[in-house]
């Protein structure tokens, strides 16, 4: 193999298995772990090495030697551009099997735990149209084929869609997409084509510059619909005008709102939202636990934290429960609560539940679903994780007999994990979106709890990203 990265060639590479971020995993003949995109357990193939570690290759295929069993027709026009749905081409069952391993191999290997019980993967009811939310990007740069650009024909640059993948300036315009049920796909369309027609200056991410910037779609089972506009500029003539033809052509849109971001990037925590039509939110809903009541209904907002494949999130929040064991005179801790809705969702068996999260405005949310569900035995603090769960949180609210954790991909603060070990109480129900941190997390504690259950929940289908719940008992 030559020096140049660029020119090494590996050849008749089997996949055998799947890796982090959707990669296959196959062994090079010098017995190098080969890290392969764009192809799926059971392919054989020539890989062109773009990364190498010590440890490690990365590469991309060049010829499939051979194709695997497992791998079905992709359904979506974008698939293998876009990157949204990696293992659109590989059989959902197959999907499955792979997302479990990587859970147990991800709590065995890093966090050395021994689970007790490693209880089947939950499947997702539904594998396409299941998101609640899809963020779209607005660019006079659209990304271009090869075939495109070798074609020398003058192209329409103009473009709505999801970036693409390593090229943080070009985005891929979508014409349907399988994620979110309509309207998403029509409104999407509808706001691009009439962009188009009036010439409305799609944003330029290098020069930044130009009106229309995102697009923030989401929908939810009760049928609401809310649609979230950044705009670069504060050209009030034209914002108004493509709100209002939008209005007109979706008339039961609940709620079109809109901000004003002139920074460099898209975060609008810090930014003020206006309301053009309609609520500054819509009302998503989760079944009860309990039969012949009605459904829980959550408040979300533009900057509302709310589980994306609302359908499975019941599944998720179900399984929690059930392993949280609670017989009704519990309190309950609720970490990283987001809008509260694993708060309310345990707050309908227990005596109990506090709820702590960071965002101000979830926990304004967490108040109001709170209210609007009749769960008075539920209450919410804002502040940082690390610094709000102290002595003095537990003074006010009592000592907690079951905590529930839901922490963001990176895991648990330091702090965070030290007040659990102080506290020490019966049990713990860690949810987990990054099995890996999760790990790490369980690896500090498990000289006091054991690992009595795992698990993993598909909250993602097409993705490598899976859900996992642990359920950890003190010793």
């Amino acid at each position: 193999m030559g020096k140049n990265r660029r020119n090494i060639r590996l050849e008749n590479v089997e996949l055998t298995r799947a890796g982090a971020k959707g990669k296959s995993i196959g062994i090079s003949d010098d017995g190098r772990v080969v890290m392969v995109t764009n192809a799926v357990p059971g392919d054989v193939v020539d890989v062109r090495v773009t990364k190498k570690k010590r440890n490690y290759l990365e590469g991309t295929p060049t010829h499939f030697h051979k194709y695997s069993p497992d791998r079905v027709e992709a359904r979506c026009e974008h698939f293998g551009v876009c990157g949204g749905c990696k293992w659109q081409n590989l059989d959902y069952s197959k999907q499955l099997f792979h997302k479990q391993n990587e859970v147990e191999n991800n709590l065995k290997r890093i966090g050395h735990v021994d689970v007790e019980e490693f209880l089947p993967i939950e499947p997702s009811e539904d594998i396409y149209f299941y998101r609640n939310k899809l963020e779209y990007t607005f660019s006079n740069q659209k990304w271009l084929t090869e075939e495109e650009i070798k074609s020398g024909d003058d192209f329409d640059r103009n473009g709505l869609g999801f970036h693409k993948p390593g090229m943080w300036d070009k985005v891929i315009d979508i014409d349907n997409c399988y994620l979110q049920p309509e309207p998403s796909n029509s409104i999407r369309n509808f706001v691009k084509e009439y962009a188009l027609k009036n010439q409305l200056p799609f944003f330029n991410l290098r020069a930044q510059e130009g009106l229309l910037r995102t697009l923030m779609i989401r929908t939810s089972l009760s049928g609401e619909v809310m649609t979230l506009f950044q705009f670069f500029e504060n050209d009030t003539e034209n914002i108004e005008k493509l709100l209002g033809a939008l209005s007109a052509e979706f008339p039961n849109i609940t709620s079109i709102q809109y901000v004003i971001n002139p920074k460099q990037n898209d975060t609008i925590y810090d930014l003020e939202t206006i309301v053009y039509k309609g609520r500054d939110y819509i009302i998503e809903e989760m079944s009860s636990i309990f039969p012949n009541t009605p459904p829980l209904k959550f408040k979300v907002g533009p900057k509302s934290f709310y589980q994306t494949n609302p359908k499975q999130a019941f599944t998720l929040y179900a399984k929690a429960l059930e392993m949280a064991q609670i017989e009704g005179g519990e309190t309950i801790y609720d970490l990283y609560t987001g809008t509260g809705t694993i708060a309310l969702f345990m707050a309908q068996k227990a005596k109990k539940v506090i709820g702590v999260e960071a965002v101000p405005e979830a926990i304004q949310d967490a108040h109001f679903n709170a209210e609007q569900n009749g769960l008075s035995n539920v209450d919410f603090e804002v502040g940082d994780m690390k610094d709000v769960f102290n002595q003095e949180f537990i003074e006010r609210h009592g000592k907690p007999d079951i905590i529930v954790t839901d922490p963001p991909r990176d895991g648990m603060h330091k702090n965070v994990i030290e007040k659990l070990r102080e506290l020490s109480v019966p049990r713990i129900v860690y949810i987990s979106c990054n099995s890996a941190t999760q790990a790490r997390d369980l690896e500090l504690l498990k000289d006091l709890y054991e690992v009595k259950k795992s698990m993993a929940v598909d909250m993602f289908p097409h993705t490598h990203h899976i859900e996992n719940i642990a359920l950890l008992q003190l010793k």
